[in-house]
């Protein structure tokens, strides 16, 4: 039987200029009856080439009740009598050409996905799932078939090591049995005594690098408070009734721009960011606490250095034991670095240091990774509230002690607690994550 479809522009919103011309695909002007038909597509294209917002519906209709479509004032009747309304949820796009298919004409059935220049439509033709009969914890496999081509490359042991390559038959690379991370075989042995020797004793100069972690992340901050990325907690923070809950206050300035930065990032801005340990996210943790902390508390850069140099071989040390992937969520070990290096701004020694990072460990240990997303700026926020917390508890003299659950006296000891925990004791707890994951929706 045929359908209808009728367009409908319901509202248009744009950014970056006029938006000077919207077509829509003739096929849908003013009314079509579609037979026998398995896709209608939708196309929009503009002479602006900048980021802009639309949002159209679709109406389809059985042909044989249609509505008077020359009676402006039936609109509320036309709405009723459809058999299926689709609003394809559209969000900025970088593109100024925009194409949506709806790859069912089925009224029961059917959704639009977006098909924009060279990218492969979401949903459309992609198959998630997990790899079978493998004991690495940090493995990719995809497989690409276009055209009569097909092409398959694999990555594993670190986010960056390639172990194999092939296209059409023909094998390009191949170093499966290769796949200890390289920077894991190669790691410095340390622990938390030399971590604070070299963070407060190396010559200034060897460590100035360090202030362009700050340079970046604070600078992503900022660049986010430009535009609506992820769950917009930074200016959530940030805005009159967060202050009148918080306080415009050092902890709610520090809270804001760490989330700033983590929602543009993993809101997908084009920005640039200093990373730690491979993980960008860990990187805006360990550096934009300090920094903010450093700012207000109007410390000397040489100690802005010192302190950042701390956070970030703090998170490093941790992560050596823990691996490259965990079921253990980074910003615990990112929040545990932040925590020492506002402690050292604090004017804090090295047993403060120790102090507050068996605080950390008491809180925090246990809290899941379920992947990189733009939630993940809420899990950064709770991990700098409590390095916080940890900080002037230590600066107080008080700690978590050995009598307390995984604490020991010994602070690598404790340390090794909580990467034993997360390396071996979450790995079903990873493998029950991953299967939730990538079968939602079953």
């Amino acid at each position: 039987t045929g359908f209808t479809a009728r367009k409908a522009i319901e509202a248009i919103g744009y950014y970056g200029g006029d938006l000077t011309s919207i077509t829509l695909s003739d096929a849908l002007v003013p009314s079509v009856v579609v037979e026998n038909a398995e896709k209608l597509k939708v196309t929009f294209s503009s002479r602006v080439p900048k980021p802009m917002k639309l949002k159209f519906t679709i109406y389809i209709y059985d042909e044989n009740n249609e509505p008077n479509w020359n009676n402006l004032a039936s609109e509320q009747e036309q709405k009723k009598v459809c058999i299926k309304k689709i609003t394809p949820k559209l969000s900025s796009a970088a593109s100024y050409k925009h194409e949506w298919i709806l790859d069912s004409l089925d009224p029961k059935e059917g959704s639009f996905y977006k098909n924009t220049e060279g990218k492969i439509p979401a949903g459309a033709n992609i198959c998630i799932k997990l790899k079978e009969n493998i004991t690495e914890k940090l493995y990719i496999e995809v497989t690409c078939e276009a055209g009569g081509n097909t092409a398959t490359a694999i990555i594993a042991g670190s986010h960056t090591h390639f172990v194999y390559e092939a296209r059409n038959g023909e094998v390009l690379l191949d170093k499966r049995q290769q796949t200890t991370s390289t920077d894991e075989s190669h790691a410095l042995c340390l622990d938390m005594k030399t971590v604070w020797e070299f963070a407060t004793t190396t010559p200034l100069d060897e460590i100035r690098f360090m202030l362009k972690a700050r340079d970046y992340n604070i600078r992503a901050a900022e660049e986010s408070k430009k535009g609506n990325y992820g769950h917009c907690l930074g200016k959530t923070i940030d805005r009159p009734l967060s202050h009148g809950i918080f306080g415009d206050t050092i902890f709610c300035h520090i809270i804001s721009e760490t989330a700033l930065a983590c929602d543009a990032r993993m809101g997908g801005a084009m920005i640039p960011v200093m990373s730690n340990s491979g993980s960008g996210n860990q990187g805006i943790c360990a550096t934009n606490p300090v920094a903010v902390y450093a700012k207000e508390n109007e410390n000397t850069e040489e100690e802005l250095i010192r302190a950042l140099t701390l956070s970030h071989l703090t998170a490093i040390y941790i992560k050596q034991s823990l691996g490259t992937l965990s079921a253990l969520c980074g910003c615990v070990v990112a929040s545990i670095g932040s925590s020492c290096g506002i402690v050292y701004l604090m004017g804090g020694d090295y047993s403060r240091v120790c102090f507050a990072i068996q605080n950390m460990i008491a809180n925090l240990t246990g809290m899941i990774c379920d992947g990189a997303k733009p939630s993940c700026s809420i899990k950064i926020c709770s991990g700098v509230s409590s390095a916080l917390l940890s900080a002037l508890l230590s600066m107080s003299g008080h700690h978590v002690t050995s009598a307390e659950g995984i604490i020991d006296n010994d602070v690598d000891k404790s340390i090794h607690n909580l990467t034993s925990i997360g390396r071996e004791s979450m790995c079903p707890t990873d493998e029950k994550v991953l299967d939730i994951m990538t079968h939602k929706g079953c």
